[in-house]
């Protein structure tokens, strides 16, 4: 090690799940790189991201702070992030380091950093009608390496790459890479229900190619996105050992959450509180202080992360984290009391739900009715119906009785440890329509996307660019 404290280089990859990684037993070769990586770090096999989407998500992995803790639980969290917690950037800074965060610009999720890059992670070129998002983000990443490493400082860079949040548009020949068909088959109808579902239809039209009638050559864009920016990481990973950082540095690879395909008719996007887009990558790599080729089965959360981090950093601070320190899990030394199977879940997105999951079960109450037209209580056997496909409610009411007690005392308990009432009951102007939906009917006919151009300016903070847009704008993802 270097006379300064060891960097922190950070890739926070939206919206990629853990089962579309070979490193985690995916049957496609999507992250050949990155599974060299793991083999020389440690991977988490259970870690999850239990409240979704993006601004919980991070809120909680920048923190150390569950939504108890972040007050945090809405995509469109209204306010900033309360000074009541402290951002990872904010600690490490206070402890002589240089801070950058690329992407992820006007987030309150993204406090504290000394420096704030941006890159085009949307739109697609006009040539190729393909989105080079990796790439640009190297274009702005490797100059600000530089500029980094040359501080006698150490420094913490934070990454956010898009290319698995749709549009997945990953370039030549990624596109094809996992997909030899004819996705234009008039014989294959099954985008149909894709292209008819009111309020992604339209977006989702524009963006995959016209005529595209089969739903397997949309999930193949998603794994060719994959593919396409493990390759392009790796152009990172070499420069930083090049630049001979390697040693001296911290590596984490992790998302927010994951994905939905064409499962549980949610259809590209994330949300639903199904296991896959909760489920996410954690590998950490570190020459010296964390052990090559360990894989951990205990189950981690993504608030586990920062208190993690600063562990290995030996970096003591006087936060009283929700989240655990993984480092006994890691050098096998965890005493078996803090280790646990079960935790709350929420999501706060198009849909308003919170739920209980155990190694067994999943429940999944909706606190205002949904989209999608689905039951107020979903009841899943995991170890039956890991797809989570057969919701057992109605047959098995001791259990869901008995998972609804667990976690309303849950609640009770977080509530009275924070002196907050649990966000998921106070953020009812998640949508930023200023109602609570009666029907099904009415959300569905309230939350539209139209086109990427929307999607995109749901990311901007500039209020005139969102005013500009001719159709109706309801999310920030």
């Amino acid at each position: 090690m270097s006379a300064k404290q060891p960097n922190v280089i950070f890739f926070g990859i939206d919206s990629l799940r853990r089962d579309h990684m070979s490193s985690y037993g995916y049957d496609r070769l999507t992250t050949p790189y990155l599974d060299k990586l793991a083999s020389q770090g440690v991977l988490f096999e259970k870690h999850f991201s239990p409240s979704i989407p993006t601004t919980p998500a991070y809120a909680s992995m920048l923190t150390g702070m569950d939504v108890f803790g972040t007050d945090v639980v809405a995509l469109r969290h209204e306010g900033p992030l309360g000074g009541h917690v402290q951002t990872l950037a904010e600690v490490l800074e206070s402890n002589g380091y240089n801070t950058t965060c690329i992407g992820f610009t006007g987030n309150p999720s993204s406090r504290g950093f000394q420096n704030y890059l941006n890159y085009e992670s949307w739109l697609p070129d006009d040539e190729s009608g393909r989105a080079a998002k990796a790439e640009n983000l190297n274009v702005v990443a490797i100059p600000e390496l530089e500029r980094l490493a040359a501080e006698d400082k150490p420094f913490f860079l934070f990454m956010r790459h898009m290319d698995p949040h749709s549009p997945y548009l990953p370039p030549a020949p990624f596109e094809r890479m996992f997909y030899g068909k004819d996705e234009k088959d008039p014989s294959n109808d099954s985008m149909e229900p894709v292209y008819n579902f009111k309020p992604f239809g339209d977006y989702i039209g524009s963006w995959i190619p016209e005529g595209t009638t089969d739903h397997e050559y949309v999930t193949a864009q998603y794994d060719g996105a994959i593919a396409y920016m493990d390759i392009t990481i790796q152009t990172l990973l070499t420069k930083i050992a090049d630049m001979g950082l390697e040693e001296d540095t911290l590596i984490v690879i992790t998302s927010d959450h994951g994905e939905t395909l064409y499962e549980h008719d949610c259809y590209f996007d994330h949300h639903g509180l199904y296991d896959c887009t909760l489920v996410v990558p954690l590998i950490l790599k570190f020459p010296g202080r964390v052990p090559a080729g360990r894989r951990v089965s205990d189950v981690s959360l993504i608030s586990d992360i920062m208190p993690t981090v600063l562990d290995l950093l030996q970096i003591e601070t006087e936060i009283a984290f929700d989240g655990r320190k993984l480092t006994p899990t890691i050098a096998g030394t965890a005493d078996a009391s803090t280790q646990f199977s079960e935790f709350y879940i929420t999501e706060c997105t198009w849909m308003r739900k919170h739920g209980w999951r155990t190694p067994e079960w999943k429940l999944i109450c909706a606190l205002e009715p949904d989209f999608h037209f689905k039951p107020e209580i979903e009841l899943y056997n995991l170890t039956k119906d890991p797809l989570e496909n057969v919701n057992v409610a109605e047959q098995e009411p001791e259990v869901v009785a008995f998972l609804t007690q667990r976690m309303h005392d849950y609640i009770a308990r977080r509530e009275e440890q924070t002196g907050r009432t649990n966000p998921i009951y106070t953020n009812t102007n998640w949508h930023g329509q200023n109602k609570i939906f009666t029907s099904s009917q009415e959300a569905y006919d309230s939350l539209y996307i139209g086109s990427i151009n929307v999607a995109r300016s749901l990311q901007a903070k500039d209020k005139k660019e969102k005013e500009e847009e001719k159709e109706p704008v309801e999310s920030n993802d």
